[in-house]
C-alpha cells in the first residue's frame, strides 16, 4: 500500500470522503484545516482509502473522517490506515480521538484497533445535520468518542 498526504485540491476526494460523513458542509468544517491521507494500491491509481486527521490543540489530535471504498471495504484497508495514523501522530499527538455514530459495527472496528469509549456528544448527529443519518437501520443521535494513547507506540 501507498498512503500519500494530499495538500492541494483535496474535494476532489470528496466522492470517497462522503461515503463515511454523507453531508458535504459537515467535511467542509475539517477538510481545510485537516491532514488529508490518501491510500492508493501500489498497482492502481485510484484511491481505495481517505482519511483527515486535525490536531485540536493540547496532543489530541482526532480522527474526523475514515473512509474506504466500497468495494475494498471489509478487506483490512481502514485497519491499515488507523495503523498508520497512530504511527504518523505518535510524535505529535499522545491522544487520537475518533467520534461515530451508536452503530454495532464501527464501534466494534475502532475497538478492535485499540480505541477505548471517552464520552459521547448527545443529540450530535440531530443537531448538525440537515437530514436524518441512518447507519445500520438506526436513526443515529449521539456522537460517541473514542481515544487511543498513541504514547503506547513510541
Amino acid at each position: 500500500m501507498n498512503i500519500q498526504l494530499i495538500t492541494t485540491d483535496k474535494k476532489r476526494f470528496l466522492p470517497l470522503l462522503l461515503l463515511a460523513d454523507e453531508q458535504e458542509s459537515m467535511i467542509d468544517r475539517y477538510l481545510e484545516r485537516g491532514e488529508l491521507f490518501v491510500m492508493y494500491d501500489t498497482q492502481e491509481t485510484e484511491a481505495i482509502a481517505a482519511a483527515v486527521v486535525t490536531d485540536e490543540g493540547n496532543g489530541v489530535c482526532e480522527l474526523k473522517n475514515l473512509a474506504v471504498a466500497s468495494s475494498r471495504q471489509r478487506k483490512g484497508y481502514g485497519r491499515q490506515m488507523v495503523e498508520y495514523l497512530c504511527r504518523r501522530y505518535a510524535d505529535v499527538c499522545h491522544t487520537l480521538l475518533v467520534g461515530t455514530g451508536e452503530s454495532r459495527q464501527t464501534i466494534t472496528f475502532y475497538e478492535s484497533c485499540g480505541f477505548t469509549y471517552s464520552h459521547t456528544v448527545a443529540n450530535f448527529f440531530t443537531c448538525n445535520y440537515d437530514h436524518p443519518i441512518v447507519e445500520d437501520g438506526k436513526v443515529l443521535k449521539d456522537m460517541i468518542y473514542f481515544q487511543k494513547n498513541l504514547t503506547l507506540n513510541r
